[in-house]
């Protein structure tokens, strides 16, 4: 089914703020009925939000929405629909609903224990693999990544690298079983290991074991928390979040003890904010334990990936 029809239809015009059990409702009436719902409570992808929902109550895909669209909805499906878009209404972010998100063309299953996956995020994982070809490590790389929520960077870096050797490790208990379903989801194997730790704690300080350390830390500034988007302050981990008073807490300590298990000539990755380059920078130079620093934009041009050999 074209996408025309949808933008020539009619809104539904509904009395109330859910959808009426006295008729019936076809796929294309519900879906703009929702698209107008979301506009007002002012969600800003409105059309998509509705799409995935409403292909989730209805367990298909996004597609079948337009090829099946006279296609009325039955009491039960209608009834998880409402739930969804109850749950949307209220900025609970699509992913956590749906439970997925795709990140490096993988799907991830995500949980309000971990953060949500983000395009920005693919940034450092595009860094890794260029430093990675470029040292010539290739398959034989020795990776940890430091906080690894979902997975979604390991399991990326492992999906490009079939025969590497990768350890990721995070405090979180929960975030741990869920990264290893995620890597058992995209790889089929267990060549990443995973175990639990607050940083570098659980590391032995007397081996210097890898060629690359990667992280997305946090790195928000703790006062900054309160003017993040709702979707994202009331929903997803504060820990992820919040950098300490000026962001960089984490960052700090990770480039304090980085050093000590990177191998000569190793590399260390970290996401940070757009506008804490020379903050950064400055404090690299000051431990003077790493030989060079380079930094990578993100995909709207800012600062977003700090790279510093050891």
């Amino acid at each position: 089914m074209p996408w025309s029809p949808i933008i020539k239809a009619k809104p539904c015009s509904m009395p109330s703020d859910s959808p009426s059990d006295t008729e019936p409702w076809t796929i294309l009436k519900t879906l703009h009925w929702t698209v107008d719902f979301f506009k007002r409570h002012h969600l800003d992808t409105a059309r998509i939000d509705a799409e995935l929902l409403l292909a989730k109550a209805l367990k298909c895909q996004r597609i079948d929405l337009y090829i099946r669209h006279d296609q009325p909805l039955d009491g039960n499906e209608l009834s998880i629909f409402k739930g969804l878009i109850r749950r949307r209404a209220a900025h609970e972010p699509i992913a956590y609903i749906t439970g997925i998100k795709e990140f490096w063309s993988l799907p991830f299953e995500v949980t309000p224990d971990v953060l949500i996956p983000r395009p920005d995020t693919e940034c450092l994982v595009e860094t890794a693999v260029s430093v990675l070809t470029d040292r010539g490590f290739g398959d034989s790389a020795r990776t940890l990544e430091l906080g690894v929520g979902s997975g979604a960077i390991t399991v990326a870096l492992a999906h490009e690298y079939r025969n590497g050797r990768f350890f990721a490790l995070d405090r979180s208990w929960a975030a741990i079983c869920l990264a290893k379903k995620n890597a058992g989801r995209n790889l089929g194997d267990h060549r990443i290991h995973f175990f639990a730790g607050d940083w570098m704690d659980a590391l032995s300080a007397d081996r210097a074991l890898f060629d690359m350390i990667i992280s997305n830390p946090p790195y928000i500034p703790t006062a900054d928390i309160a003017t993040l988007s709702e979707d994202i302050r009331r929903f997803e981990p504060v820990a992820a979040l919040d950098g300490g008073p000026d962001g960089l807490d984490a960052i700090r300590r990770i480039l304090e003890t980085a050093h000590l298990h990177l191998r000569p000539g190793g590399a260390l990755l970290l996401e940070m904010g757009s506008d804490q380059r020379a903050a950064i920078e400055k404090y690299i130079d000051r431990l003077g334990h790493y030989s060079s620093v380079a930094f990578y934009k993100d995909y709207g041009g800012h600062d977003r990936v700090v790279l510093a050999r050891k």
